[in-house]
């Protein structure tokens, strides 16, 4: 991984999506830091919307729908619980700046939710950026069995619709591996984001 490091207060929404568009993502070193560093991984993560993986028992119990799922509904809630520590994860990279950040992302129509509710509450969820005919992913939580897991479905499924070529993961995790994600190096990595740069954007909602 290469990083630079740089004053949250310098990134403005622009010059993230900027960054989006040339291969970069911001992160912090934990939820208390206050400063922001630019990441370019020379091994990138991403999910090939052809073959996103949904196992026997994954579909089995997505027939018995056990969750509303909805889009855009409470982006707020969801990086706020992305941001949570979880037994999994202790510590999380997502900070106030980009919560901030991310939040102001979300009101220009460039960062969306996709949620899991159940009996009227947040159970599972992600969020990510969209770019043209890219949609880069962040960060996903869940509070129910499967739950995250329904969502990158629902996800993959609008991309799909929508004419999307890219779904970015930036890094893979064995959970993301059962799903289908793969490592690719970086320069196949900018190939494929540039492709998905050609084209205008891409609807989400």
């Amino acid at each position: 991984m290469e990083k630079n490091a740089g004053k949250s207060s310098r990134i403005t929404p622009e010059l993230l999506l900027n960054a989006y568009s040339i291969g970069l993502f911001p992160m912090s070193e934990s939820a208390d830091d206050t400063e922001l560093f630019w990441v370019e991984p020379e091994i990138r993560g991403i999910i090939p919307l052809n073959k996103l993986h949904v196992s026997h028992s994954l579909r089995k119990f997505m027939r018995r729908s056990p969750y509303e799922i909805r889009f855009n509904h409470d982006f707020d809630g969801v990086i706020a619980a992305c941001a949570e520590p979880a037994p999994d994860r202790p510590q999380t990279w997502i900070n106030h700046e980009i919560r901030t950040l991310y939040k102001s992302l979300h009101a220009m129509g460039r960062a969306h939710s996709v949620e899991a509710w159940q009996d009227g509450a947040l159970v599972g969820g992600l969020y990510g950026v969209s770019l043209k005919a890219a949609f880069f992913g962040e960060s996903m939580f869940s509070r129910r069995p499967n739950a995250s897991k329904i969502c990158l479905v629902h996800l993959v499924e609008r991309l799909r619709a929508n004419n999307f070529l890219l779904l970015d993961t930036q890094f893979t995790t064995d959970h993301l591996k059962t799903m289908g994600a793969i490592d690719i190096p970086k320069e196949e990595y900018m190939t494929l984001l540039n492709a998905a740069l050609v084209w205008p954007d891409q609807p989400f909602p």
